[in-house]
């Protein structure tokens, strides 16, 4: 019940978060398999928002399935320590040897549609991933490189320059969002 509890503590940005809060401790409450794929209709997914060392730039990955650049994230699949999941899916998908964590607290959470789709050669139904957002940061000078069966690109972008490359409409402002939250948390600390 630990993200449960987290989520509890969790204070909203904004009324996107309120809602999608309550969705996701309802989830988490109501299906014993949240944590794994077993459940089709939306399962717990786990993000790194991988920003450079002034926060200028943010590393992304070009998605096969959605023909979008995107950030880093995978499924739990069974792994409640959502900071592991997203500090080894952000590992996989770009490549980086090195992945500094910046707070252990939640830096963002979205419920996100997931397009019916083949993956590995099996068709996936559309469901959703209900994602917990961590802030991590890597060095820019670091070696990069894709993970065919997911990402055919890994880059880093400046912030400012993200809705260029980023062509899923429902994303951008989960992106913006992102930024503030980033800088936010950074101009804070």
């Amino acid at each position: 019940m630990k993200l449960y509890e987290e989520l509890c503590a969790y204070t909203p940005c904004n009324l996107q978060e309120e809602a999608d809060r309550k969705v996701m401790m309802r989830y988490i409450k109501e299906f014993l398999n949240v944590y794994t794929r077993d459940n089709v209709y939306g399962h717990i997914t786990s993000s790194p928002w991988i920003i450079n060392a002034d926060a200028s730039k943010v590393l992304m990955i070009y998605h096969n399935i959605y023909n979008s650049w995107g950030w880093c994230g995978g499924h739990a699949d069974g792994d409640r320590d959502l900071i592991h999941v997203a500090l080894k899916e952000g590992r996989e998908e770009t490549g980086l040897k090195k992945l500094e964590l910046l707070s252990e607290s939640i830096l963002a959470i979205d419920i996100l549609p997931v397009p019916p789709h083949v993956k590995r050669g099996a068709f996936v139904s559309s469901h959703v991933h209900l994602n917990v957002t961590y802030l991590c940061q890597a060095d820019e000078r670091d070696t990069l490189c894709s993970k065919p069966d997911e990402n055919s690109g890994v880059r880093w972008i400046a912030v400012e320059e993200i809705n260029h490359y980023v062509t899923e409409e429902d994303m951008k402002p989960v992106y913006r969002k992102l930024v503030e939250k980033s800088r936010s948390l950074l101009l804070a600390g």
